[in-house]
């Protein structure tokens, strides 16, 4: 453990190279405040227009205080082909928006809007329909919020659709679809996952503390 401990202390990374790894998390998650003021503070170069940034850092807002609506009326006045040709997004999207109509006790309406809406999609992909039985559901609860499917209606739903459709606009503008530090840590998971095969060695099991945890003992 000592060993292994000492040799990743060894390993030397340029105060640079996190830098522009930060910038790059703000950049691609659309914190323009933080990374203007972040450039400020350290000279690292946000690498495009902080300006170009805020449509997009509109639109996740929206999704994210649940106003799905306006979030799909700004991607089509920014790109309208962003939603034209990717029908899962539009689909997850849609379904944000029936999870709003549930939250808000809105029952009527999020039959109407299932069935108008979404059931057509869900028909032809098997796949949807899982996911739109699913939110439906949720209109079987007197108590949705504690269901089974309760987690639907968490802030971390919105976050998952924000997520994705911030992904979607950063790709029709030819940027990173996701931040280089998350690419990273699936690269760690995967490393880690690679060499479980092989090897005991201390591993880091919860990434937010990137703490080093024991061997087993076999």
């Amino acid at each position: 453990m000592e060993q292994w401990e000492s040799r990743l202390a060894g390993v030397k990374i340029a105060k640079e190279d996190m830098n522009r790894l930060v910038m790059n998390f703000l950049v691609t998650e659309g914190y323009v405040e933080a990374a203007r003021m972040f450039e400020e503070e350290s000279g690292t170069p946000p690498g495009v227009e902080l300006s170009s940034i805020t449509d997009r850092m509109q639109i996740r807002q929206a999704v994210q205080a649940g106003d799905v609506e306006s979030a799909i009326d700004k991607v089509n006045d920014l790109n309208p082909e962003i939603l034209e040709h990717q029908e899962g997004l539009l689909f997850h999207l849609q379904q944000q928006r029936l999870i709003e109509l549930i939250r808000a006790g809105r029952t009527q309406d999020a039959l109407e809007f299932a069935s108008e809406y979404l059931a057509p999609q869900g028909a032809e992909q098997p796949a949807l329909l899982e996911e739109l039985e699913r939110t439906v559901a949720l209109l079987a609860f007197s108590d949705p919020g504690a269901s089974p499917v309760g987690d639907l209606l968490g802030l971390a739903q919105r976050q998952r659709t924000a997520s994705e459709l911030n992904a979607a606009v950063l790709a029709a503008q030819a940027q990173e679809r996701e931040p280089r530090a998350h690419t990273l840590l699936k690269l760690l998971v995967w490393g880690q996952a690679q060499l479980d095969e092989r090897a005991t060695y201390p591993r880091i099991t919860d990434l937010a503390s990137a703490a080093l945890e024991p061997p087993r003992a076999e």
